[in-house]
């Protein structure tokens, strides 16, 4: 009984053998197809999640700059209050007689700034930029602003002029211009002190 039931087992075995043979043949084109399907569903929702990735990432550098911009303004609203803020600005027309090297500021006697301009500011201003040099608080009443120039004038000589300026602050800001420009008929440089309107 034993032997018999050993080789019904043996016979059961073989059978199971054959059928996970012919099994094993036809299954690995059907798992190689579904694990490829299954990388590439993957795949694509791994794209999918890198796109919203993306997106919330532009959507918050966008955010960080329109804070940063807010923020820049509330600083100059704070620190520049528009009842006591002067504002004092550099331009040059023409540049023939005169190349821009440097510009101190001094207002009521006490220097407020000092700026050395590289040739790539200098040309800039040239093509018609305007560079605001200074900013302050100033209370109101008359005042007097002294602006030194240095750089190179005519025939390539050290060149060093000043302007003086009285000017009376009220209520509200100010905006002064420090125009550099030729003089044509002396061929010398030109140095006006101006307020905008």
């Amino acid at each position: 009984m034993t032997r018999k039931l050993l080789m019904n087992l043996a016979a059961g075995l073989s059978l199971a053998i054959a059928a996970t043979a012919v099994a094993g043949e036809s299954a690995p084109p059907d798992a190689a197809q579904s694990a490829s399907l299954a990388a590439d569903a993957e795949d694509a929702a791994s794209r999918d999640r890198f796109r919203a990735l993306d997106q919330d990432v532009q959507s918050l550098k966008k955010e960080v700059l329109d804070l940063n911009r807010d923020l820049f303004l509330l600083e100059e609203e704070l620190l520049f209050p528009a009842n006591s803020q002067v504002a004092f600005f550099i331009s040059m027309d023409v540049g023939e007689y005169f190349k821009l090297d440097s510009v101190r500021l001094t207002i009521d006697g006490k220097e407020v700034a000092n700026y050395l301009y590289t040739d790539r500011e200098a040309g800039s201003l040239l093509q018609g930029g305007v560079h605001r040099v200074h900013m302050a608080n100033l209370k109101a009443g008359d005042h007097e602003l002294v602006a030194i120039f240095t750089g190179q004038g005519p025939h390539s000589r050290e060149y060093r002029r000043g302007a003086t300026m009285n000017f009376s602050k009220g209520i509200g800001a100010k905006y002064v211009e420090l125009e550099i420009s030729d003089r044509v008929r002396k061929q010398q440089p030109e140095f006006v002190i101006k307020e905008w309107e």
